[in-house]
């Protein structure tokens, strides 16, 4: 069984595992079928699958399906994943850190800690540093959700590398983090611009 540890890193496999599988998937299939065709094919072959996006929403699709039907006797779902993976890392964070580490805005961070929090899963307190904040807390009962958490992040990453061997998988957590990187960088940058 695939093991990794439970940190920033494995926590953007999952988050970013979307983007560098359909990457991967959708450029060597490309390069290999390109190789392989005459002109008038490729363009009609390009034409027809031009679209990363797709794959990348398919597979975005795949996994929220799967951690949804896992917590689904929880009373949470997918959209409370993260947040529960990141307070298992850094329980007492304020909210507005918690927006900054999962790159969420404020709004999504409060309706997801307002779900969590009307299940018994965290409390919020002051934040000492800024009164005006709140830090999110882990209760008793969301900590006891850790080994399940953990357990189906450690499913969906072997689900995901099945069948990778370990250049492959070097590459797709780099790929995943160049993905990322490149998309994050191009949002700042079209945000800078519409200030």
């Amino acid at each position: 069984m695939l093991f990794f540890p439970f940190s920033i890193r494995f926590y953007r496999l999952v988050a970013y595992a979307t983007i560098a599988y359909a990457t991967i998937c959708s450029i060597r299939l490309l390069v290999i079928t390109l190789e392989n065709m005459g002109n008038s094919e490729k363009s009609s072959y390009i034409e027809k699958h031009e679209s990363i996006g797709r794959d990348i929403s398919h597979l975005f699709k795949s996994i929220n399906i799967y951690i949804s039907k896992e917590l689904e006797p929880y009373g949470i779902g997918s959209g409370q994943f993260p947040f529960f993976m990141r307070l298992l890392h850094h329980d007492g964070v304020n909210q507005e850190t918690l927006a900054n580490l999962l790159k969420y805005d404020k709004a999504t961070i409060t309706r997801s800690v307002n779900k969590l929090e009307k299940k018994g899963y965290v409390v919020r307190k002051r934040d000492p540093a800024d009164k005006r904040a709140y830090c999110v807390y882990l209760t008793d009962k969301g900590r006891s959700m850790q080994s399940l958490l953990f357990s189906i992040s450690s499913n969906i990453s072997e689900v995901l590398l099945r069948g990778f061997n370990a250049e492959e998988k070097e590459m797709f957590f780099s790929l995943i983090e160049k993905a990322a990187r490149n998309m994050a960088s191009e949002n700042q940058i079209r945000k800078a611009s519409n200030e």
